[in-house]
């Protein structure tokens, strides 16, 4: 079987246990991260040298990294899903996405999430904070955009690119975020994933800590 580790509320966490409840994948998950602990025992870090989650496990196979793991889960279990697609093209289309994803968005939104929702408000770096959010709303902007020409932000169908954006926008949209610029097709197509009952379970059932 599967295993998974990482808390649930971790936003890396979570594109994995969307794609695994998507795929109907049994799985077992661990709590490590976080209030947890864990992650610097030298057991973990043989899984994870970073001491992050999430970890995957899958017979002798480990493998970190989120969307790698988005992959993987993907190549190995539903090979010809379209999630992932075989075919070079629309494939190598949400790789673009999924690395834009990682490269362009994470930074920016964890300073923003870490600073209004882990920071009390006397420690909290306002300025890094506002730098963050307008930086978080341009790559948001692009996303919207994106969703103005297609439901979905890879391919005219749901891939891996959403889920990997996903996990994030809930917490944009939803987050009392000062001067977050409307973005209509961003809410249209969240609207439409959380209408998803794999994106409710390991996404918007969840409190955002």
């Amino acid at each position: 079987m599967l295993k998974l580790w990482g808390r649930a509320t971790s936003s890396n966490v979570m594109k994995i246990i969307w794609l695994l409840e998507h795929l109907a994948l049994p799985y077992q998950r661990v709590d490590v991260g976080g209030p947890f602990g864990g992650t610097d025992t030298p057991a973990y870090r043989a899984l994870n040298p970073l001491g992050l989650v999430p970890s995957l496990e899958d017979g002798g196979l480990t493998l970190f990294e989120s969307n790698a793991i988005l992959r993987y889960l993907c190549n190995a279990h539903a090979p010809t899903s379209s999630l992932y697609p075989p075919d070079a093209a629309p494939r190598g289309t949400i790789d673009c996405w999924l690395d834009f994803q990682q490269t362009a968005l994470t930074r920016h939104q964890t300073i923003m999430f870490i600073g209004l929702i882990r920071t009390p408000p006397a420690q909290r770096d306002d300025a890094a904070i506002t730098t963050a959010i307008a930086d978080a709303a341009t790559i948001w902007g692009i996303v919207d955009a994106r969703l103005g020409q297609q439901p979905f932000i890879a391919s005219p169908t749901f891939s891996l690119a959403d889920i990997a954006f996903g996990v994030h926008a809930h917490r944009w949209l939803t987050m009392d975020i000062p001067g977050r610029p409307a973005s209509p097709n961003l809410r249209t197509w969240y609207d439409t994933l959380s209408q998803n009952a794999a994106y409710q379970t390991a996404v918007t059932n969840l409190p955002i800590v």
